[in-house]
């Protein structure tokens, strides 16, 4: 059949290119093909292809934003299957290596923060008998009142903190390297007041840490497991759930006594439901092919999303949804009213590699190899497949031409494939966005997809019923050498919907930190100085640029101090950087000051659990490498008040005016009066 000619049918009848035209036409295809069609490759190589224009061929998504089309739920397994092998002609799997997931492990999910009320315990005797403190720090999480997993909690009185094993090898001749320097483990300590510091009891058990009023939620994958710790000295375990093998755990949240977990599952194209991904307390939660949506237009998938909430007194799992997509790169953000996920997805190449040479170089190439290209989109074949065609078609073509003719196609197809790229990259990479939304159980309440993709899910935020997305599109190898990087803002709808936009922040650079705060936006991005933009979001259909601060090295996480004053942490010349920004006026912001640290790295750059603010004593703390480290910011200047030298130092809390230093060998209690060392403890 037509579809299923062999690629050398492709070639001009009655033509036989010559040993020195082949050589000639290599030459030419090194460029046309490798340049522009493997250098598509290796941006789609790092994601799988999923969502597609509407025709194969012809990219049709608008540069800004598009609203997905219905999505609805698959009939049956025959229903998913069909859809499946559809979505299949689309893309290559297996050339396309799956990307890291929905946000990776829950420690990495983005980064910062507000600083809210301690939760408060139950009114049980035993809490009556205990001091509790009257002030006690939270998790640094990005909305206020939606905790987060992270490795330490507090309910004011006890610190839940969940160890993890940590290696010195110590060599001498003869020996082996000596054990684990801490033993990996959930501890519960009695923490106030802090001249009773001790340990109450462990938990066999290790991972981030959730705490809804007696009731410790440990994410020790595969296994999520519910302990009552009304009494610390005796925690009792009461539910788990264990995941299956094949179920990744993508996210958690805990909001007004619900646990919302997010997991995925690679797509079984031979039995793609129903599925599986958990039991609790020994009994499986199914999803059947009718409880999973899709968008009704087909696209390439290789995962289930599972949304669902669980109750944290028993584990009961009370809502659930599930939808297809990508397992490429993904955030996960909620608010109060919805939980958004997002998946990274690239329309077709082909279509985008037809829509050059037919709009921008069609006196490039002939008109036979133009038709050809054309034919092409009749095909019933892969995606990989398409640019298998592609390529022969081209590399046919170069055969034919002259030395001369072949020079001038070289670098008129590079100069132009360079500005084309430039101009109509935000058709090739795609966010997807699905709201969810929480006041009626689980419900899709819409969908839609920006430009570009998101740094963490602080890239996403909701204020006013508005949705503001910051992605970053290009930056990538691409068809010319590094494809040239554009950086920009959205607005969306309650609907997403396209509202408003600000684009080209940072040409040619790449965002390193977003936050969001009110109608004001703030956005970080770095190649070789600091572009910290100030955005005027009061006009949600009109948002602009409204100040630029360029100085040197870059910020990686912001974190509001006041309105008006933000701090940035980051790295200039190879050390961890702290900024204090004054963004009272929009169109002019200004670095108060900045202090350099002797460390190398922060945690604070990998995950914003690991900030504290203390409002109260005007100080902020953040681990380094060598120690832990406690900045005042009063009168508008740095200071370092306090440093504590001490390996693997992770995190700390308050408690009324005591400042707990968190590593995992020991604790350290600070008096906030006057910095002096209270009390210390030894695991």
């Amino acid at each position: 059949m037509e579809n299923n000619q062999n690629l050398e049918a492709l070639l001009p009848e009655n033509r036989k290119p010559s040993p020195k035209k082949k050589k000639r036409a290599s030459k030419v295809v090194a460029i046309i093909i490798a340049v522009l069609l493997l250098g598509i490759m290796v941006i789609l190589g790092i994601q799988r292809l999923t969502f597609k224009p509407t025709s194969i061929l012809t990219p049709s998504l608008p540069s800004v934003t598009r609203k997905t089309e219905e999505v609805k739920k698959f009939e049956g397994a025959q229903d998913f299957k069909a859809y499946l092998e559809k979505g299949a002609m689309l893309s290559d799997s297996s050339y396309y290596p799956s990307g890291a997931g929905l946000g990776g492990n829950l420690l990495r999910e983005g980064m910062p923060t507000s600083e809210a009320a301690a939760p408060t315990a139950a009114p049980t005797d035993l809490a009556k008998e205990t001091p509790s403190s009257e002030r006690a720090s939270e998790t640094n999480v990005q909305v206020a009142g939606i905790d987060e997993p992270d490795i330490v909690k507090t309910d004011g009185k006890e610190i839940y903190y969940s160890g993890t094993n940590r290696y010195y090898p110590l060599y001498s001749e003869g020996s082996e390297s000596v054990p684990p320097y801490s033993e990996a483990k959930t501890r519960i300590l009695r923490a106030f007041p802090p001249e009773d510091l001790a340990k109450k009891s462990e938990i066999d058990k290790t991972g981030n840490l959730l705490l809804d009023k007696d009731i410790l939620i440990v994410f020790s994958e595969p296994n999520i497991i519910g302990y009552n710790v009304a009494d610390p000295e005796k925690p009792e375990k009461k539910w788990e759930l264990a995941l299956e093998e094949s179920t990744a755990l993508v996210a958690a949240r805990l909001y007004q006594d619900k646990i919302y977990l997010v997991t995925r599952n690679q797509i079984n194209g031979n039995e793609p439901c129903p599925i599986k991904p958990l039991s609790v307390n020994g009994v499986a939660l199914e999803f059947s092919c009718g409880d999973i949506y899709h968008p009704s237009e087909v696209i390439p998938v290789d995962v289930t999303f599972m949304a669902m909430t669980i109750d944290p007194d028993s584990g009961k799992v009370e809502d659930k949804i599930s939808f297809v997509g990508s397992s490429g790169s993904s955030v996960v953000y909620m608010s109060s009213g919805a939980l958004y996920v997002t998946y990274t997805y690239y329309s077709s190449v082909a279509g985008f590699l037809f829509d050059f040479y037919k709009n921008k170089a069609s006196d490039l190439i002939s008109e036979d190899a133009l038709k050809k290209l054309e034919k092409i989109k009749d095909y019933d074949l892969s995606e990989r497949a398409r640019l298998t065609e592609i390529e022969v078609i081209l590399a046919n073509y170069a055969a034919s031409l002259a030395s001369d003719e072949a020079l001038r196609i070289e670098n008129e197809t590079t100069n132009r494939m360079a500005a084309y790229q430039k101009e109509h990259q935000r058709e090739l990479e795609k966010t997807g966005i699905v709201k969810i939304g929480l006041d009626k159980g689980l419900e899709v309440q819409a969908a839609g997809a920006v430009a570009g993709r998101p740094l963490n899910q602080f890239a996403l935020d909701e204020y006013e019923s508005n949705l503001r997305v910051a992605t970053t599109v290009g930056g990538r190898s691409g068809f010319i050498g590094q494809a040239e990087s554009a950086n920009d803002v959205y607005i969306l709808d309650k609907e997403l919907e396209p509202k408003g936009q600000v684009h080209d922040l940072g040409v040619s650079e790449r965002i390193y930190a977003v936050r969001f705060i009110e109608d004001k936006g703030y956005v970080v991005t770095f190649k070789e100085t600091d572009p910290f933009y100030v955005l005027d979001l009061s006009n949600p259909e009109k948002p602009v640029m409204a100040g630029e601060l360029k100085i040197p090295g870059y910020s990686g996480y912001l974190h509001p101090i006041t309105k008006d004053k933000i701090l940035g942490i980051g790295e200039e010349n190879g050390k961890v950087k702290i900024s204090f920004f004054d963004v009272s006026t929009a169109a002019n912001p200004k670095e108060l000051d900045k202090y350099l640290l002797d460390e190398y790295y922060s945690a604070v750059l990998e995950t914003h659990h690991a900030f504290l603010l203390d409002k109260k004593h005007n100080v902020f703390f953040l681990p380094g490498e060598k120690g832990g480290y406690i900045f005042s910011y009063g009168d508008e200047k740095l200071k370092l008040v306090k440093a504590v030298s001490e390996f693997n130092v992770e995190r700390a809390i308050y408690l009324d005016d005591y400042l707990y230093i968190i590593s995992n060998s020991k604790i350290t209690v600070l008096n906030e009066t006057n910095w002096e060392t209270v009390k210390e403890l030894s695991f």
